[in-house]
């Protein structure tokens, strides 16, 4: 670690006041503040990373065909954060997903969910990832997702992680890391549970378009060999392999009992999509994430909701829960009615389309011009008051440099799988930054 923790190398007399010995620590928020802006430390061991992919993906060439062959997956470095604003984050996902059981907000949100997603067939959705900003104040929920990817590839990049100095030793620690594969599997039992009687389906399919051109297809093949040592037989498929006949989903001549989703047309909608889509409305398999899930969580006009004090507080709704969710930034569907006030306060604002995904077509208000402005006016957009991300300091070339960080909770129902972040440089996150990538996050 470069520079010195102040108070970490001195002690006070066994005689001093306690006053006197803490007022020479730092406060947690302090520590924090100072891993995240002066320690340089290369914490990932990539060999143990390259050997636990290997063995975990039982191909010797795991690492050299899909790792090194994407530089900036994994960051270098951890982020740190105080154990508060884990509590605080949760707390947030809790107050999300109790409201997301009252009749009070179901029918509202699914009033503007398509016919597909009408239908709660069980399932809560595997694999939920809240995204949050957390630059200064409380944390910052700027999105919610149902089709989170990068989990299996970060509980690898968590557990390679070194001890590198005496100052972070006590902090470099993954317990979620280590039981992530078998609670990754009860997750997966619990969905399909939820929908069926038996304990455990027979098969998985993994699918997304085009699966093996997907940036984050290793994980894919990381997930399918931890269904197949659970054994649970599973293809990674792309949904032109799928067919629905006879009340049955299969693939590749095999029966499909229970589909982890990964695909971003959240209404399964597209027409290379219909197999699934038939397929899910008949009861013939057991979709996760589902549409239903995405309508209730990650639809972005749900945020409109989520973030209106006032109106969750017509609703009756607790205290308790209005409190946490009162840190959700401020976000209001773009109309004409509201066009001309939003422009003028473009430069704290953020724009998103309602349908959209993985950061495209997303534009901070102090970058917009009028003509991309009045494409917004045209399509189906919110307008998220501007939240700063956090910050990690990293050595490039023996100069520091800054990389902005978001922060993901890798859920289900309500608990946490997995916490990690997202290093980066530019609008939105994205893998082309170096030194950027996937960072644990590690709780102080």
């Amino acid at each position: 670690m470069s520079g010195e923790l102040s108070g970490s190398q001195s002690s006070s007399a066994a005689s001093a006041p306690e006053a006197a010995e803490s007022a020479t620590l730092p406060t947690t928020e302090a520590l924090v503040s100072q891993f995240n802006q002066s320690c340089f430390c290369i914490t990932l061991d990539r060999a143990a990373l390259a050997t636990a992919l290997q063995s975990a993906a039982g191909d010797s060439s795991f690492y050299e065909l899909y790792i090194a062959s994407r530089p900036h997956l994994f960051s270098g470095v951890p982020v740190f954060l105080p154990e508060a604003d884990r509590a605080s984050m949760l707390a947030i996902v809790g107050a999300i997903e109790t409201l997301a059981r009252t009749d009070t907000y179901r029918d509202l949100v699914l009033s503007w969910a398509p016919d597909v997603a009408q239908r709660d067939f069980g399932p809560r959705g595997a694999l939920m990832g809240y995204d949050f900003h957390l630059g200064s104040g409380p944390p910052r929920l700027i999105e919610i997702n149902t089709n989170a990817g990068g989990a299996f590839l970060n509980a690898f990049g968590a557990r390679a992680q070194l001890a590198c100095c005496d100052a972070v030793q006590p902090f470099i620690s993954a317990p979620d890391a280590r039981t992530f594969d078998q609670t990754v599997i009860g997750m997966f039992e619990a969905e399909w549970q939820r929908q069926r009687s038996t304990v455990r389906p027979r098969t998985i399919a993994i699918v997304d378009d085009l699966p093996a051109e997907q940036y984050l297809y290793p994980e894919f093949l990381l997930a399918k060999r931890l269904f197949e040592a659970a054994g649970i037989e599973t293809v990674v498929a792309d949904p032109s392999e799928l067919n629905c006949a006879g009340g049955k989903l299969t693939a590749r001549g095999s029966e499909i009992d229970l589909v982890y989703n990964r695909l971003v047309d959240f209404s399964l909608s597209e027409p290379r999509h219909a197999a699934l889509r038939q397929a899910y409305l008949e009861n013939a398999v057991v979709v996760t994430p589902n549409p239903h899930n995405h309508a209730l969580f990650a639809h972005k006009r749900n945020l409109t909701v989520l973030s209106d004090t006032n109106l969750l507080q017509s609703w009756g709704t607790s205290p308790d829960l209005v409190q946490s969710l009162s840190s959700i930034p401020r976000t209001v569907p773009v109309s004409p009615d509201n066009a001309a006030e939003l422009w003028s306060r473009r430069k704290q604002l953020f724009f998103k389309p309602v349908s959209g995904h993985g950061g495209k077509a997303v534009y901070r208000g102090d970058k917009l011009t009028r003509s991309v402005w009045e494409e917004i006016l045209q399509a189906d957009y919110i307008a998220q008051d501007l939240v700063a991300p956090g910050e990690r300091q990293i050595l490039l070339d023996g100069a520091p440099q800054t990389l902005k960080t978001d922060v993901r909770l890798y859920t289900y129902d309500s608990a946490v799988l997995l916490a990690s972040a997202r290093l980066y440089r530019g609008q939105t996150t994205n893998f082309r930054t170096v030194g950027g990538g996937f960072a644990p996050v590690f709780f102080v």
